[in-house]
């Protein structure tokens, strides 16, 4: 802390550049599930019958569920809705969108449900896109022309693409909301704007920074071999957001820790340098403890077998790490320093 308040532009610039370039790789992120052959280890029995029967039969283990029910109660199981399925199947027997056969339909009281297999591991792009083409192209031009029914698709493929979907779209709010609330309680609690902002950036840089080792580590297959599993070309869909508001309950934790240290150095009459450097010690101790004890946790994950849980383990430990140590002993004195003694409202 001493060597940062004397260059803090210097120190500062270093270390946000150097969390810059780990989260770049974040920007090519996808949001993907994994299917069971991606999410256990190649050498599982599980696996090994899962690519057994994916050999043997395409799409159909994990197919969609389509449910064709009338809004009327009355049975759907008519002449002209069997007519649609048999065009279906006539359809799907045609390569080229992903939607193939054998499709199988059993009544359900008054509904019906088709079972429809569809191209790829059940939650890849491959899936992903005979998904869309099942619902935007193949029952609107059957099943679609019926009147007086309706049909909605489900299955393994249809939750994954809707649960990231929905989750896409409303991760912004989430973000937005939780960075609106941190602000709004730090510029509260400590009367400064400025230091509510900058440790708002901290927070993100630090989010960032794990963002983009997950994608490195995961996405693109770095450290298969150690860490044991196989990339699969995606980070789970959930993980990201779960990430983002752990890591920022957690951060702020500790970081209005430090900050409290500080303000009381600036309060009783220490100039700035003095109290950063003084509330950077005092807290120290608690920081790094809290730090080794949270990674310690999170490494845990990093030894379990299903890629979910690597993936969750690598990302806390790595932002817990990072936060301890550079943010709150480079970045945060290096802030501090350069926005000074007269944005804390000393004295009110």
């Amino acid at each position: 802390a001493r060597s940062v308040v004397r260059r803090p532009l210097a120190w500062g610039l270093g270390g946000a550049l150097l969390l810059t370039a780990m989260a770049v790789p974040a920007l090519g992120m996808r949001a993907q599930d994994a299917a069971v052959t991606d999410s256990l280890p190649p050498g599982e029995p599980t696996v090994a019958a899962a690519l057994r029967m994916a050999r043997a039969f395409p799409g159909a283990p994990t197919p969609a569920r389509v449910v064709v029910w009338s809004a009327a109660g009355r049975p759907v199981d008519g002449p002209q809705v069997r007519a649609a399925i048999e065009e279906l199947r006539r359809r799907a027997a045609e390569p080229g969108d992903g939607v193939a056969g054998p499709i199988t339909v059993a009544p359900v009281g008054a509904a019906l449900e088709l079972r429809v297999p569809l191209a790829g591991t059940g939650t890849d792009p491959t899936s992903t896109r005979a998904l869309s083409a099942l619902r935007s192209r193949e029952l609107p031009a059957t099943l679609g022309r019926v009147a007086g029914i309706q049909y909605a698709v489900a299955g393994r493929t249809a939750f994954a693409a809707d649960f990231t979907a929905r989750l896409t779209s409303r991760t912004p709010l989430v973000f937005g909301f939780v960075l609106l609330l941190a602000f709004g309680a730090l510029a509260l609690v400590f009367r400064s704007p400025a230091v509510a902002a900058a440790s708002i950036v901290l927070n993100l840089l630090t989010v960032g920074a794990a963002y983009g080792v997950l994608t490195w580590v995961f996405q693109d297959g770095h450290l298969a071999g150690p860490l044991g599993f196989t990339a699969y070309g995606g980070i789970v869909s959930w993980l990201p957001l779960f990430v983002f508001v752990l890591l920022f309950g957690l951060g702020m934790d500790y970081h209005i820790f430090v900050l409290s240290r500080i303000r009381e150095r600036l309060a009783a009459g220490a100039d700035a340098r003095a109290a950063i450097v003084g509330g950077v010690a005092a807290s120290a101790g608690v920081v790094t403890a809290a730090a080794v004890i949270m990674t310690a946790v999170f490494s845990v994950f990093i030894g379990l077998s299903a890629i979910e849980y690597k993936m969750l383990g690598v990302g806390m430990a790595v932002a817990v790490l990072i936060d301890a140590t550079l943010v709150r002993g480079v970045l945060l004195p290096a802030a501090l320093s350069v926005i000074g003694p007269g944005a804390w409202g000393r004295g009110r």
